[in-house]
Parts: structure tokens; sequence; C-alpha cells
């Protein structure tokens, strides 16, 4: 009987879930829908959605319009019920984003702050993130924790950075990013976190490949769950690798022989795609570089020159996923005007495809890594519903 009891409560559990997932995608939504849409019977849902309402996640939303009968009660989600702050850590800045259960940046802000492995830098990032934390003027009680990206590889139990050449770091234990910090916090590579922010959106949740092209060339692979409504953590569902690192596509060999990448190995993929090639022709300033594009034949021809280099990248992440591929990071927030133009120069090197629709830009142009560490808190949480 005991087994019994917990399998029952299990698929209480699940049902429950998939509920609040619903709800929470739909927006609005009503009752008899939801039963429709999971194949839940409607005294099940009833249930439910009455123990989601009582624990202050859900309420009742007016109307629907009427179809013939009684008009149908319409369920939203109450985003502001839990909320989680995420954190991005680059050489040079520091970023952060307030979420809540909608996982849309709700205030964002960055600011420069050179990394340093001491305890001076760990004691004001914490200041940093008590401090976003007060000005949110949220109940601390609905606050899940810090969610913190970094750009280098974390181990799988989150206990140590095994690496970081963008942080100058090996071997560090993940606590002491956050030892002065007293919330919850957990760890996450920043292309893994920005992928999880892509998919926290994606209705489709397809398996995908996430470019990031940020000052270092990065990536992430996300698999596609087994189930419409197999909801786990989108953490969950990235493939990370033996040793954690996957998605490294920045060292995949662009050039042999070409340009010295900053890990000492020559003609990496980063030393002809990262945002620096660019940024580096402006002064250091990638806005410069986009917003003088246009009137300037040599930045032009240096455009070319990497969207040439970039296709060969992309091309080869195609053949070996064939999956769709997200192009993000600091470039990916600025491609939108010149993606047919990549798309082109793939095409021209692609022996199956006969367009390349399958690239698309990243969604969020801001502050996607730190989005995504927090999402990890906030679908944790989700998973205890």
């Amino acid at each position: 009987m005991a087994g019994k009891r917990v399998s029952n409560m299990e698929v209480k559990r699940i049902n429950r879930n998939q509920m609040y997932w619903l709800i929470n995608r739909q927006g609005r939504v009503s009752r008899p829908e939801i039963a429709a849409r999971l194949g839940i019977s409607v005294p099940t849902v009833l249930q439910n959605v009455s123990e989601l309402m009582e624990r202050g996640l859900v309420a009742e939303a007016g109307t629907f319009d009427s179809t013939g009968g009684r008009k149908a009660i319409a369920l939203m989600p109450i985003y502001e019920a839990r909320f989680a702050i995420g954190i991005d850590i680059t050489q040079n800045h520091i970023g952060l984003v307030l979420t809540d259960l909608s996982g849309d940046v709700l205030v964002h802000r960055r600011q420069k702050k050179v990394f340093t492995d001491n305890e001076i830098y760990y004691r004001e990032l914490a200041d940093l993130a008590l401090a976003f934390l007060e000005e949110s003027k949220r109940p601390t009680s609905q606050f899940l924790g810090f969610g913190l990206s970094i750009p280098g590889i974390v181990s799988l139990d989150n206990r140590m950075v095994t690496h970081s050449h963008a942080l100058g770091i090996a071997g560090v234990p993940s606590q002491r990013f956050f030892e002065f910090i007293p919330h919850p916090c957990t760890l996450t590579n920043d292309a893994n976190a920005a992928m999880i922010a892509e998919m926290y959106h994606d209705p489709e949740q397809r398996t995908s490949i996430y470019l990031s092209l940020s000052n270092y060339v990065g990536g992430a692979i996300f698999t596609q769950p087994k189930h419409d409504f197999d909801h786990k953590p989108a953490f969950e569902n990235l493939f990370l690798g033996d040793h954690c690192r996957s998605g490294e596509f920045g060292h995949m060999t662009l050039v042999p022989g070409g340009t010295t990448c900053y890990c000492g190995k020559d003609g990496c993929v980063d030393s002809y795609c990262s945002a620096r090639v660019l940024s580096n022709l402006t002064d250091g300033k990638l806005e410069v570089f986009f917003e003088s594009l246009a009137q300037s034949e040599p930045l032009g021809r240096s455009w070319s020159q990497y969207l040439d280099h970039l296709a060969i990248a992309v091309n080869s992440l195609r053949m070996a996923f064939d999956s769709p591929l997200i192009i993000g990071g600091y470039v990916g927030s600025c491609i939108d005007a010149y993606l047919d133009d990549l798309r082109r120069r793939v095409i021209k090197l692609n022996p199956f495809d006969l367009d390349a629709d399958y690239i698309r830009s990243c969604q969020f142009k801001v502050e996607a890594s730190a989005l995504g560490a927090a999402l990890r808190l906030i679908e944790a949480f989700i998973q205890t519903i």
C-alpha cells in the first residue's frame, strides 16, 4: 500500500506541475482547456487548480467570451509570487537582472568591475548583489536566490570552477563566488545560462545549438525533451559532455596554423569570430563598429571577412548537429540586419540545405546569461509545485 500511495502522490505532483506550466506559458487559460490540452479529467483539474490558488501561484481573471454555453472562467499565473536575481560575471563587468516566474527581464543593470580572484572583489560582488535585492523592494520571503554565470567550466556538482581562461582561474571552489552572500546561490557557465533563457521562452524546445559571440566564443547544446509536457528544468536538457566542456565551439580549429588564440593554440574560431575581432577596430566599442559599418569601406571589408569565417563555423555546427542554431552574445545582439547575408554565405558551403532559415538571432539582447542563471532557480522552484 505504501508503494501505491507514493506513486499516486507523484502522479498528482506531475499533473499539478504540468498544469502550472501550461498556465504559466499561456498567460490566460480556462479549466476546460487545461483538461483538454493535457488529457486530464475535469475533477483532477479542479482539485489541482484549487491547490495552486491556495499557494498564491494562480488567480482567476475574468471570463472568456461565450461559445454558446456558460462563460469559462479565466485563470492567470501570479508571476510575482517568486523572484530571483541573476548575476553575470565577466573580465571587466558585472551584470545584474531581476526576473520572476514570467522569466522576463524586469530590471537590469551593468557596471564596470574588473575581475580579481581575491576577497575584496567577492565582498564587493556581494555588496552589489544585496543592494540590487534591496532596491527590488520585494518581500525576501518570495526570493529564491542568486544565479551567477561566469565564462568558465563549472563542474557538474556545481562545486568547482575547473577552468576559466577568461577570468584567469582554475580549480576554484564555486563557494568563493558567493561566500559573502547570505542567500541560496548557484553557478552556471555563461553560454549554458544564455541557452536556458532562450529555452524557457521557446514553446517548441527543439534540440538547438547556441553560439555565443561575445568577447570570447562559447556555446551550448540543448537536447529535446522526451515529451511535450516533460518540463524538466532546461539545465537538465543541456548536453554537458564528459568533463562539462561541451559547447566550447570557440576552440574548434577554423584556420590551421592561423592566428594564435588566447588559449595558446593556433587558428581557433575564437580568434576570428569573437566580438573583440570587431570592437578592436573601433576602440573597443562594438556598438560604434555597427553604427559606422555602413559608412566605412575598411570596416565593411573586415565585416565581410568576419562573416566568411562565421559562416564556416556555423556550417560546421550544422553538419555536426543538424539542428537549429541561435547566434547569441554581443554580436548576436547586433546581427539581425545581417542575418540574410550570413545565411547566403552558409548556403554556399552546405551540400544539403536549400535555405538557412535554421539560423536565428538570440531573443535576449541584454544580459541573457544573467537571466538564464536566475532562471535555474526559477525552474527549480517550479519543479516543486
